[in-house]
């Protein structure tokens, strides 16, 4: 919890999860840390405080960044491959990753940004020709309840929704999730392993992840994917990746679309290298072993292990570079072209990516 100064007032809007105690604090619920806060006080995320015994979420509305990105720069391969997306974040996090690309946000524990409404955002996503808005750069689920009325809206519009997320959070959100949510990337990094966690992303452990997932597989009919940030030197356990992989054929499926990510250097971890292209290759075999169907490569352009292979006749389904699709071999049932099996892909090829950036579909 921030011992920041008393906050003044109240601003932005009263927050939904959380829990008044007999001590006199509020527990928030957003996310799996349940910070215990005090009259005046703010969370371990700078933008949920108590003022006058009630819970805020402080930037409701306050945008601290848009852009229009592919989907699979989230990444997400297999949920409306090719879709423009209309990425937004506000600031604060849940976790203090040393290691953050987006620290200027994510690590900002002051109410920031530019005021929007969920309406002027849903708009906004649809007159840049988006077909989803993604809550992505900080932890979307400390902001869930301007998530949800942004999502709400997109989704009557004929928007899908987009949660990139540490996972990091209790039943509460999930249930928030399910009121508007259609397809989230969880990243452990590190493969979650606990001392990892601890000292570079400040959790006890991953635990709370996993019950994550296992609340929206069980209640929510979200679309999965996993990625892992595997970090050089401290992040890279390939006995950790195993348990994952397990973890995710076991729980999640074989078809559960597995990511691993090279790491560079951001933040305060600027001494470390790149991840070894090598390691990252250990890493899928490891997860190919363990039964997955789908394992990937990320933040390594042209890369083989980018592009999508049918687990039936091994062929190339969807072929990529970086974040561009060069073929696609799928029919209009997601099943392979060449030998029919089907996929667990969600939705066709985007028409806006096959019109504007698709380089060939192979027929």
């Amino acid at each position: 919890m921030s011992n920041r100064p008393a906050l003044v007032s109240a601003e932005g809007q009263e927050a939904e999860l959380f829990r008044n105690l007999p001590s006199g604090r509020v527990q928030c619920t957003a996310c799996a840390r349940t910070c215990q806060i005090g009259e005046g006080q703010v969370g371990f995320c700078g933008i949920r405080g108590v003022v006058g015994g009630k819970l805020y979420l402080l930037d409701y509305g306050k945008i601290m960044a848009a852009h229009v990105d592919p989907i699979e720069k989230k990444p997400v391969v297999h949920y409306h491959p090719g879709s423009k997306i209309f990425s937004v974040a506000t600031s604060g996090c849940s976790w203090a990753c040393r290691f953050c690309q987006n620290y200027d946000i994510s690590q900002r524990r002051q109410v920031a940004g530019i005021e929007q409404t969920p309406d002027e955002l849903a708009s906004q996503a649809i007159a840049y020709g988006c077909e989803g808005v993604a809550y992505t750069y900080n932890q979307p689920s400390v902001f869930i309840e301007f998530a949800r009325d942004v999502g709400r809206i997109a989704r009557s519009k004929g928007l899908f929704n987009i949660f990139v997320s540490n996972g990091f959070d209790t039943p509460e959100t999930v249930g928030l999730m399910s009121q508007f949510l259609d397809c989230i990337t969880v990243d452990f990094k590190g493969s979650g392993e606990t001392d990892f966690v601890r000292r570079y992303i400040s959790i006890p452990n991953a635990e709370p992840i996993y019950q994550t997932l296992l609340e929206l597989k069980q209640r929510t009919k979200v679309h999965i994917e996993i990625t892992d940030l595997i970090v050089p030197r401290v992040g890279e356990s390939l006995e950790a990746a195993e348990k994952l992989c397990r973890w995710v054929y076991d729980n999640l499926g074989p078809d559960t679309p597995v990511h691993f990510l090279r790491f560079h250097p951001d933040y305060k971890m600027m001494d470390f290298p790149w991840t070894p292209v090598e390691t990252l290759e250990k890493h899928v075999a490891i997860g190919r072993k363990a039964g997955l169907d789908y394992v990937y490569i990320g933040n390594v352009p042209g890369h083989p292990d980018e592009s999508t292979y049918c687990p039936g006749c091994k062929g190339v389904l969807i072929k990529r570079y970086g974040y561009e699709i060069l073929e696609y071999n799928l029919d209009e049932k997601n099943r392979c072209k060449s030998c029919g099996h089907k996929t667990p892909i969600v939705g066709p090829l985007s028409k806006s990516f096959a019109d504007d950036r698709f380089v060939s579909v192979i027929s």
